[in-house]
């Protein structure tokens, strides 16, 4: 429990990249398969203690630490009668021992960038494509501490990961839901629930996009890691998508008609007309081919792309093939998002950080098998591909790869 004498824990960021890789939390007893066709995306599912062997990955200190940061994203809220009330970090190390015995919960986003254990806990879902993953936001609270009742427009697994926290389920909601009124928080003006748990360490809860849940810490020390998977909108897909286009078209793509006739009303817009104009949208919009690649880099760009995870000296390509032939396996950074696409048979197009490369033969294999495994050794084959060396160099100079060391 926090108070006036904690000892906040520091975290120092960005985290080198260097021995940050720690082995995945497994499942022992969860039918994946059966998940997907039964729960995904339809109702929520409660999995009591599906690990091989739960630990906790962070300490509350150390959350506390990260919310002192000023890279790292949190929240503090803290509740008085029904009323909650939002505070934006980076925190004072000294506010949480003024925060007295009102209920209060500590959220921080993007913890798996930050701290290597956390970011451990993504690879067990890696049964859902890696471009859904968003990230692990992590939350600390006090007794009765929570953010309300509301609901997410993405799809979640909630693992308690310390103490207890008791679960409402309710109907479903969306953006005609009557929402209180509040500066910083999407709380629910009703909330019926339908359904009821207590989860302890380990335990985890799927809640569908849409479902209105609501989280209270019963006792101290209770912490919960939020697993998200991104889903775009229609309107963000469009918007952005839009914006992409906008400066690829010129002045001179206009609308014409060189076999204009007679109308009985000239203030009819004619049916021809229309049919012509919504063409001039829906033929640039239908390039199936460029918007792959347009999204691909789009929703591969990383969170934070602020942040500079770069080697303080780079590597040339000798001696990252020296390295890869002495046998030391490269990593991912948790921070950095892989993804492709296949235009055709010949080859793939990577996505890595808001960027795209073509990628044809063996250089296609080595792409597939960076998405795939978060670390991994090189094949033989590759130290013989000068264009794979190339490949894996740049990644590792952009802060994309590096080796680890442990």
């Amino acid at each position: 429990m926090w108070g006036p004498a904690a000892q906040i824990a520091p975290v120092l960021l960005p985290v080198p990249l260097e021995n940050v890789y720690r082995m995945p939390m497994q499942f022992k007893s969860f039918d994946t398969a059966a998940f997907l066709r039964d729960y995904w995306q339809k109702r929520p599912a409660l999995i009591r203690d599906p690990w091989r062997s739960w630990q906790n990955p962070l300490s509350p200190d150390e959350l506390a630490g990260l919310a002192c940061e000023d890279h790292a994203e949190s929240r503090l809220i803290t509740q008085s009668s029904d009323d909650w009330n939002a505070e934006h970090g980076p925190l004072p190390e000294a506010r949480f021992g003024d925060l007295g015995k009102s209920p209060w919960t500590l959220l921080v986003q993007a913890v798996d960038q930050h701290v290597p254990d956390v970011a451990a806990l993504i690879e067990p879902f890696r049964f859902i494509p890696n471009w859904r993953i968003d990230d692990v936001m992590v939350s600390y609270a006090s007794d009765g501490g929570g953010v309300g009742p509301h609901f997410d427009h993405y799809d979640v697994f909630l693992i308690q990961g310390l103490g207890q926290r008791r679960w409402q389920i309710g109907g479903m909601c969306d953006d005609q839901t009557a929402l209180r009124s509040h500066e910083d928080l999407l709380l629910l003006s009703n909330f019926e629930a339908t359904e009821e748990w207590i989860l302890d360490p380990g335990d985890m809860l799927y809640i569908p996009p849409g479902i209105a849940h609501n989280g209270v810490a019963v006792g101290e020390d209770c912490m919960t890691y939020s697993i998200g998977f991104r889903s775009p909108s229609r309107k963000e897909l469009i918007s952005n998508w839009c914006d992409e286009l906008l400066p690829m078209l010129g002045d001179d793509d206009r609308y014409c008609d060189p076999d204009l006739s007679l109308q009985k009303n000239p203030g009819e817009i004619s049916a021809s007309a229309i049919d012509r104009l919504h063409s001039m949208l829906t033929e640039t919009l239908k390039d199936r081919e460029a918007f792959a690649q347009w999204f691909g880099e789009y929703n591969s760009t990383p969170r934070y792309p602020e942040t500079d995870w770069r080697p303080e000296e780079p590597i040339g390509t000798e001696q990252l093939r020296e390295l890869l032939e002495a046998g030391h396996p490269l990593i991912r950074n948790p921070a950095s998002r892989f993804s492709f696409v296949r235009p055709d048979e010949s080859k793939l197009l990577l996505f890595v950080d808001g960027q795209s490369i073509v990628c044809e033969d063996i250089v296609m294999l080595v792409a597939e098998k960076l998405c795939a495994q978060e670390k991994f050794n090189a094949d033989p084959e590759w130290l013989h591909s000068n264009r794979v060396i190339a490949l894996l160099t740049d990644l590792y100079n952009r802060g994309s790869l590096a080796f680890d060391w442990s």
